[in-house]
């Protein structure tokens, strides 16, 4: 089965079927989707309401705030919003891995990969190991059931890169 990773299999798991990987256009981001997304990368507020609290820092109403990230989310100008969780300080674990995917099949590895719920994400590289991503979850027999699980449908061996030090890098892009 390497490299093939058939519809019924995506369809059991995730009783659907991978989006299609259409690059659409991008929308025009005007200067407050650029001062949302440039303050809400250093943190967000931990409050009953804490859109509202966000949203008032910058000069909006609840309402709005809420559908420009929406907004933002459906065109891929963001590609997530929510919390990072360091699941290895609350006893579970983070794993780095990466795989070598043909290109022909690539797309398609990384859409399984990417409906996998302990993946936190993955990303290309140019590189024989092309594929990387981070495996997260309560314990480390999770991950690797997830990484093993991933290994029996793809065919494609994952290569693992467990911590042996953390390093913190506050990595803010400005919009």
């Amino acid at each position: 089965m390497n490299g093939t990773v058939p519809e019924s299999t995506l369809m059991q798991r995730r009783g659907r079927y991978p989006r299609e990987h259409v690059q659409a256009p991008r929308p025009e981001m005007d200067e407050m989707d650029r001062a949302i997304i440039n303050a809400l990368q250093g943190g967000f507020p931990i409050c009953a309401e804490p859109f509202k609290a966000a949203a008032q820092d910058l000069g909006l109403d609840e309402a709005s705030l809420i559908e420009r990230i929406e907004r933002l989310l459906r065109a891929n100008v963001l590609t997530r919003f929510g919390p990072l969780f360091n699941a290895d300080r609350m006893g579970g674990a983070n794993v780095l891995a990466a795989m070598s995917v043909p290109r022909k099949e690539f797309e398609r590895i990384a859409e399984f990969v990417n409906l996998q719920p302990e993946i936190a994400h993955n990303y290309r590289r140019e590189h024989a190991l092309n594929l990387w991503f981070v495996g997260a979850a309560e314990t480390p027999e999770k991950v690797e059931a997830a990484f093993t699980y991933i290994e029996s449908v793809t065919g494609y061996q994952i290569f693992r890169f467990p911590k042996e030090r953390e390093f913190f890098v506050q990595l803010m892009l400005e919009a």
